[in-house]
């Protein structure tokens, strides 16, 4: 079943209802996205059968070791995907438009986790977000750990302009065996949210595919995937839609801001 654009008040206050659950229309939201909202803007995929992984080895270009092994190669994977995002051509799509439409128009908190390192988000006008695995746009210091906004090509020729180290500045990118950035605020917001939404994601990338069961182990929020196909962990939410997030996305908003 989907969501009804029926709203009705209850003791007072104005309710929508969604799957028979009553959602407040004040109610915090959280949203998760992966990279297949991403790939309908024409950003490659890491993990899709013909993406980024099958490639190159995420051991040599994706984890601390590899970076300590061949920096040079792994600045270079990364300057190519920079250069990619920041092509003039790319924009974002009818679904990260909607999630910031959502954002503005929502009566209650809106918030963004992504596991994706675009800015597309942002583009759209996104502003309540939580980039988990870290910006593409972003480098930081190995020795003193300060980020800064980066759109050229990274080299170990550069100097971190905090410490004036030489070599040190790396992607702002959380690598395999990394913790996920701001897990602490991500937590609270998902025991806290009364309907939790995951549109295109894998369901195999952990911490973030265990989001689902987090928030049913609490019973209080709805949860809902929008992806194209099933993910991996579909049979978590009680209700999924399958299709291209740039239309699954746009309608889901469009009913749940109907009055």
């Amino acid at each position: 079943m989907g969501i009804s654009p029926s709203r009705r008040h209850r003791k007072g206050l104005h309710h929508i209802e969604v799957n028979m659950r009553p959602i407040p229309a004040t109610g915090s939201i959280v949203v998760l996205t992966g990279a297949g909202i991403s790939k309908e803007s024409g950003l490659d995929t890491f993990r899709c059968e013909d993406g980024i992984w099958s490639k190159v080895r995420l051991e040599d270009v994706a984890t601390p070791e590899g970076f300590q092994a061949d920096p040079d190669l792994v600045h270079d994977f990364y300057n190519a995907r920079r250069r990619s995002l920041l092509d003039p051509s790319l924009a974002p799509n009818a679904a990260h438009q909607a999630l910031a439409e959502l954002e503005r128009r929502w009566p209650g908190k809106v918030l963004i986790v992504t596991q994706n390192i675009d800015d597309l988000h942002e583009r759209a006008g996104s502003r309540n977000l939580i980039h988990m695995h870290g910006e593409l746009l972003k480098v930081r210091c190995t020795h003193c750990a300060l980020p800064l906004p980066w759109h050229q090509d990274l080299s170990v020729d550069h100097t971190c302009p905090d410490c004036r180290r030489t070599g040190t500045l790396r992607p702002h990118v959380v690598w395999f065996g990394e913790i996920p950035l701001q897990m602490e605020q991500i937590m609270a917001a998902l025991m806290s949210c009364d309907l939790f939404v995951s549109v295109g994601t894998s369901g195999n990338v952990y911490p973030a595919a265990g989001f689902v069961a987090q928030v049913r182990r609490l019973g209080r929020a709805h949860t809902l995937e929008l992806n194209l196909d099933p993910s991996e962990g579909a049979n978590l939410f009680a209700e999924s839609r399958h299709g291209p997030a740039t239309r699954l996305v746009p309608e889901f908003i469009d009913q749940l801001l109907k009055d």
